[in-house]
């Protein structure tokens, strides 16, 4: 090799090194059109089954069958706004007023309460605590602060949500807009392939999202149930949070139980720790244990062996991988990432063994 070769090969390796950290920079500048894309493929798989039986079952036009399917989803979002921001906004008046000295002896005196119930005091965990000064160093104005970050990015949420809503309306109305997009970056020897793998993944990811739907929808029902009759105030927003949270895989239910256990605790602080918000808490302990029963045995096995087609086993071990790689947001995609990474292989290496033996459901 001489020397014009080699200095052409560096100036070709320069070359492609910089179209790559051109092409990074691009993608970092508009990572929230791709979130916007992304949410918006979510949307129209989970939306793709009424289209369909709109526009099979009940004759709708493609257009109308896509904008009454809008409509509902538009009615879906409008009731989370009307649940959630009625609250906020109760809430931000609330702590608007709210005498931070107040709130901070108020949990003192829960804590001294627990405290005297299971008889701490033995234990010196009250002295202990008050030499290392874990009340005092809590800075309880956090939580005003957090509320108006929250109102400050209502802004950012709307031009986002209208985003989203307007890609999906055309990825409903042309199921094929995405498809079409991405095959034009593929060789035509491989087309048919890619298309066959396309049409597979959009199938089983529908049945995995709208299985998503049907999990919250049945851990909202019966989180809501108990907590109205436990007589947890605001129980249908936390009910929905908490089925909400529930989609990280492992994590969820424990951050929603969490969640819902602390919100009941502090819902009335000034009463009897033994005669109140200790009966109030364990019966809120049976609600997330008889919710988390349903949803291990019943919700889970039908939305992962019929949607996705995996045994439980590898969809543990999938999921652990991605958290340990790409944390909680790994966790969430880890399933549809997975599934469609599986169709792609067996259209493409069905002769390997391992590939078969992955993919021998699908």
């Amino acid at each position: 090799m001489n020397s014009k070769e080699l200095s052409n090969g560096i100036l070709r390796a320069l070359a492609i090194a910089l179209g790559i950290a051109i092409l990074l920079y691009f993608i970092f500048k508009i990572q929230s059109v791709i979130v916007y894309i992304a949410i918006s493929v979510v949307i129209s798989l989970t939306g793709r089954p009424i289209v369909r039986f709109l526009r099979d079952r009940l004759k709708f036009n493609n257009l109308v069958a896509v904008a009454v399917t809008m409509v509902i989803l538009l009615g879906f979002i409008a009731g989370l706004v009307g649940l959630f921001i009625p609250l906020l906004v109760e809430q931000g008046q609330n702590l608007s007023l709210l005498n931070i000295d107040s709130l901070q002896g108020s949990i003192q005196n829960l804590y001294n309460q627990a405290a005297s119930h299971f008889n701490m005091n033995d234990l010196h965990v009250q002295e202990t605590l008050k030499e290392s000064g874990l009340f005092s160093t809590i800075n309880f104005a956090l939580i005003p602060e957090l509320l108006n970050a929250i109102f400050s990015g209502l802004g950012s949420f709307s031009i986002g949500l209208f985003s989203v809503l307007f890609i999906s309306f055309f990825f409903l109305k042309d199921s094929k807009l995405f498809e079409n997009s991405l095959l034009a970056l593929i060789p035509d020897n491989k087309i048919n392939r890619v298309k066959k793998s396309i049409d597979k993944i959009k199938n089983l990811l529908s049945r995995y999202f709208v299985g998503l739907v049907f999990q919250i929808t049945v851990l909202f029902v019966i989180y809501t149930t108990g907590l109205l009759i436990v007589g947890v105030q605001n129980a249908v927003v936390i009910a929905f949070l908490c089925a909400l949270i529930n989609l990280i895989p492992y994590l969820g239910p424990v951050i929603g139980g969490l969640i819902m256990i602390l919100l009941t605790m502090t819902s009335n602080l000034d009463a009897s720790f033994s005669d109140v918000i200790l009966p109030e808490t364990l019966y809120v302990l049976i609600v997330i244990s008889v919710g988390q029963l349903i949803d291990n045995f019943f919700s889970q096995p039908i939305i992962f062996s019929r949607s996705v087609k995996s045994h439980p086993l590898e969809i543990f071990l999938v999921i652990i991988i991605a958290g340990l790689l790409f944390g909680i947001v790994g966790m969430v995609v880890a399933i549809p990432a997975y599934t469609a990474i599986k169709v792609i292989l067996k259209e493409f290496l069905s002769d390997n063994k391992i590939v078969q033996s992955l993919t021998k459901n699908i």
